[in-house]
């Protein structure tokens, strides 16, 4: 199992798998050709997407990437509004607003300079 590349990752790494649940022969030859673990064979229909889903949840490596790009959404969005609150005219110009405000202001300023093309 734990020189098999055919093998999951969570499985090779897993004390609690039974070597004999696996056919995996480590011939150089057969390396590549592993099979499934023999309770896969009897099932007929395929995972179903919850199924799939929990799977993949369960392991260290979904987390961390997950993680990874929630930061990087949450990053992206703070920009975002960084960028729409330089545009927006406060007094004082520095003050600082909450996301709420900033798009409460957007609105407001929005609807003047239409206000304003309109005359």
């Amino acid at each position: 199992i734990k020189n098999c590349p055919q093998t999951p990752r969570s499985i090779r790494n897993c004390p609690q798998t039974p070597e004999s649940v696996w056919n995996c022969p480590q011939t150089p030859e057969s390396i590549g050709n592993c099979s499934q673990p023999r309770g896969a064979e009897e099932r007929k229909e395929p995972l179903s997407r919850e199924e799939r889903r929990r799977r993949r949840r369960a392991t260290a490596k979904y987390r961390t990437a997950h993680a990874t790009r929630e930061r990087i959404r949450v990053e992206a969005f703070n920009v975002a509004f960084a960028e729409l609150r330089r545009l927006l005219p406060t007094l004082p110009p520095d003050k600082k607003l909450s996301k709420i405000e900033i798009l409460r202001l957007a609105i407001c300023y929005i609807s003047y300079l239409n206000h304003v093309l309109d005359v």
